[in-house]
């Protein structure tokens, strides 16, 4: 009897501090997923997930605002020459990606929706892996799995910036990705 009443305390305070310590990895905690995504010039870009944070592979010291959007939707289509025309105003410092949420839509249709509503030349992105990357996004800003497009959401050096849901004006993002460049 006085080895357990001397021995369990003295294990239980041993697997206490022992999962408390500072050698225990944070990092082993925080949720990553990884997500391929190709613009419809065949161009892979990968997005690495790691707690909230969303990295373009391409986005370092960059701003990247991803569009979470639909060619069927009138909100997404108004918004489309916004996203030209920042795109245009920042070069380099921006990277606008469009993700699509259909299924369905070849390559050539997503060029013919971007030219039909004057976008420009930002990216837009045509693979399995939108829904799943649309889906994880909605779910780290909280605006959950019905949420409403255009769901655009920026980012600086793959640290979340600010989100928009539904229809925005370009001077409100205008102004978001300036403050996020420093600028």
């Amino acid at each position: 009897m006085r080895f357990s009443t001397f021995f369990i305390p003295i294990i239980t305070l041993t697997f206490i501090i022992q999962g408390c310590s500072k050698d225990s990895s944070d990092e082993s905690m925080v949720s990553t997923a990884e997500f391929s995504l190709m613009d419809t010039q065949g161009k892979s870009y990968n997005v690495e997930k790691r707690g909230t944070n969303f990295t373009l592979d391409a986005g370092k010291d960059k701003v990247v605002l991803f569009d979470i959007f639909a060619t069927w939707c009138p909100p997404c289509q108004a918004e489309v020459q916004h996203l030209g025309n920042l795109q245009k105003k920042y070069g380099d410092d921006l990277i606008v990606m469009g993700i699509t949420i259909e299924e369905d839509q070849s390559n050539e249709d997503l060029e013919k929706f971007r030219e039909k509503y004057k976008g420009g030349t930002y990216l837009m992105a045509n693979k399995a892996d939108n829904q799943e990357l649309s889906r994880a996004i909605a779910s780290t800003i909280g605006v959950g799995q019905q949420f409403p497009i255009p769901l655009m959401v920026l980012y600086k050096n793959g640290e979340y910036v600010t989100h928009y849901a539904g229809a925005t004006q370009e001077e409100i993002i205008d102004h978001d990705i300036a403050q996020a460049l420093g600028r």
